[in-house]
């Protein structure tokens, strides 16, 4: 079963799981499992993905009860309208604490034509820890909060590690032997990015709405296991 967020007649929001992709298609041709078809089991009728996630993100994901809505709520999308906030562990302290990254982007082809792309980011808690990677006796982490001003293809995890602050289980951009530290010493297996919140306007009424997703288990664990804790309401 997944964990809905919000339901009404118009609209549901799935706390997607990390792992599971969302619909059919060449990225995750290896996959037997979609969302999109889990869900339509669930609530039964018909349901219309207004946005998307990558396979390996968990978090807020909005769905449509119909294609009215769905095109809506892509506008909304389109027209940057809706303010997104993400939670990540990277690699290093990113420094400044606070800052923009904007660097232009490709879409899904690497070698397709680069477009604007901006995420703002805020460094909201640090940590070393004593275990030797390299040529280093201790590792240093970072939990950010992360809020793309543009929806490009695998934006965040792009950019942190564009500027040197890959995220922690990001296979394609990230680093494996972090990755693999994570693995062995702390029992993550996760990509650790996941839409924490999500503030759009509702697209029937147009009242304004704030959903937040839960952090799954192998993500509250790190937190614990930094002494991490969330802000009550990031600016």
């Amino acid at each position: 079963m997944l964990e809905l967020l919000y339901q009404d007649d118009a609209l549901i929001a799935v706390n997607k799981p990390a792992g599971l992709a969302v619909h059919r298609s060449k990225m995750v041709a290896n996959a037997d499992e979609f969302l999109i078809d889990t869900l339509r089991e669930q609530v039964g009728g018909h349901v219309y993905l207004a946005h998307r996630l990558d396979r390996a993100t968990s978090g807020v994901l909005l769905i449509a009860r119909s294609t009215e809505v769905a095109g809506a709520l892509g506008e909304q999308f389109m027209g940057r309208d809706v303010h997104k906030q993400y939670l990540a562990v990277v690699r290093g302290w990113p420094d400044p604490a606070d800052g923009m990254v904007d660097y232009p982007l490709p879409g899904a082809r690497d070698t397709g034509p680069r477009r604007e792309a901006r995420t703002a980011y805020r460094r909201l808690a640090c940590v070393e820890v004593p275990i030797a990677l390299g040529r280093y006796p201790q590792q240093r982490y970072a939990l950010v909060l992360a809020e793309p001003q543009t929806g490009r293809f695998r934006q965040i995890r792009k950019h942190m590690a564009h500027i040197h602050h890959p995220l922690i289980g990001d296979c394609q951009h990230g680093r494996s032997d972090h990755n693999r530290l994570y693995k062995q010493y702390f029992s993550c297996h996760r990509m650790l990015l996941h839409a924490w919140r999500l503030h759009f306007r509702h697209p029937l009424d147009g009242r304004p709405m704030t959903l937040e997703a839960p952090l799954d288990a192998a993500y509250r664990a790190v937190l614990e296991r930094f002494g991490w804790t969330l802000p009550a309401e990031p600016s």
